[in-house]
């Protein structure tokens, strides 16, 4: 009896039996209750209750998800490496940290490439769409406030308003052989802003332009 522990003796000293048998019945209940790391040979319930334990979800369902990066084949991968839901959230954390900077570049590339595809494609071409943004861009610095011009050529409707505006304020010049004064400076460049110099290339307005100016520094 000497190396039996006192809270299994009675005060006789004799063997308390049923204190010893709670005992063993506890330390049964709290052995089941334990949850044995699995190894390359554990079996799939082993997995499972280990799985649970440490808090990976019953199904990749369960995960949180996330706007930009949530996928359900990612979600089936997480769940097949058995990682749990705080783990999932902490590499969605990290992924946006590191990644939304490089999206949001690729989006604005893209962004770009559509709006250059659809001023192509209202002016006609490349080069008609290089002419015209040229023009806008001198109207803007001589008739609009730089912070109202930048914020117009942001977006492609934008520029298509400041197109429209530099047409109505373009000045309405007559181009049969009538006599004409000699037009100044200023007026001949106006002339160039006109759709039908920049973009169309109008033979007659053309001419008219290239006459007044070799009147005006002949």
């Amino acid at each position: 009896m000497e190396n039996i522990p006192e809270k299994f003796l009675n005060k006789d000293g004799t063997l308390n039996t049923a204190a010893l048998l709670k005992s063993y019945s506890e330390l049964e209940k709290k052995i089941g209750t334990m949850v044995s790391v699995p190894n390359a040979d554990s079996d799939a319930d082993t997995r499972a209750k280990f799985n649970r334990a440490i808090g990976v979800p019953n199904d990749s369902s369960e995960y949180p998800t996330n706007e930009l990066f949530d996928d359900e084949s990612l979600r089936e991968k997480f769940f097949e490496i058995g990682l749990t839901s705080s783990q999932v959230e902490q590499i969605y954390r990290i992924a946006e940290e590191f990644l939304t900077p490089v999206l949001s570049e690729l989006f604005d590339v893209q962004n770009e490439t559509n709006a250059i595809s659809e001023l192509k494609n209202f002016f006609g071409d490349e080069q008609k769409m290089c002419d015209a943004l040229n023009a806008i861009n001198s109207f803007g610095e001589k008739y609009l406030p730089r912070d109202a011009f930048e914020t117009l050529c942001a977006t492609p409707q934008g520029i298509r308003s400041i197109y429209a505006m530099m047409q109505t304020m373009e000045p309405s010049i007559e181009t049969n052989d009538a006599p004409q004064k000699n037009l100044t400076d200023d007026e001949l460049r106006r002339m160039m802003r006109d759709p039908k110099y920049w973009r169309d290339m109008d033979p007659e307005y053309v001419r008219k332009i290239e006459n007044g100016f070799k009147k005006l520094y002949s």
